[in-house]
């Protein structure tokens, strides 16, 4: 069983391999709209629900096992997911190949490449180093479980977090706090204005 560090590590390469094909499709003149759709809407979907588990599985263990700087750590990755959803957010609110989906697109790629980069040099190692193999592994179970149940967003409050609440919350669980730790600004969809 793969420890949970690795499944991240994974699921960081497949999405930058997401976004290279859509760099490939961006050179073909005129890019189609179903090709980008066929790559764009599984990697938004990816995107808000990798950010979504390392949240309620990930982040919490690395504040009680991390040494370096977990709360640090968390802060920015909680910072990173949401600046990630809120670039998913804006290229799913734009018409597809056009200059805004491609704009929101780019926005969502930087923050990603930003935040996989951090990830990987501080929290995953910190992680790797300090907590047994036993934890990794119980939690890469719990990792790939939620995933195989959730091929998608689906029911799941994919919402923007206060980074110190969410810390607050896991550091102290006896502070009521929201069980989302949500900014309330998540996504308008559904919603009549």
């Amino acid at each position: 069983m793969a420890d949970i560090t690795r499944l991240i590590l994974a699921e960081h390469e497949w999405f930058r391999e997401q976004f290279a094909k859509l760099d490939d499709l961006q050179a073909q003149t005129p890019a189609g709209h179903a090709a980008l759709e066929r790559v764009w809407r599984p990697l938004g979907e990816k995107l808000d629900l990798h950010a979504y588990i390392e949240e309620k599985i990930f982040y919490p263990q690395l504040l009680k096992r991390g040494v370096d700087n977990p709360e640090g750590e968390t802060l920015d990755a909680i910072g990173d997911h949401n600046d990630i959803r809120g670039g998913v957010r804006a290229a799913n609110a734009a018409p597809i190949g056009t200059d805004p989906w491609w704009t929101a697109v780019g926005q969502t790629r930087q923050a990603n490449d930003d935040h996989m980069g951090e990830e990987e040099r501080e929290g995953l190692s910190d992680f790797r180093r300090h907590a047994p193999i036993g934890l990794r592994e119980s939690l890469g179970r719990q990792y790939s479980e939620f995933m195989g149940q959730h091929p998608g967003t689906k029911g799941l409050a994919v919402t923007d977090r206060d980074p110190r609440r969410y810390v607050e919350a896991i550091k102290n669980p006896a502070t009521p706090k929201p069980a989302d730790y949500s900014l309330r600004i998540g996504s308008l969809k559904g919603q009549q204005g």
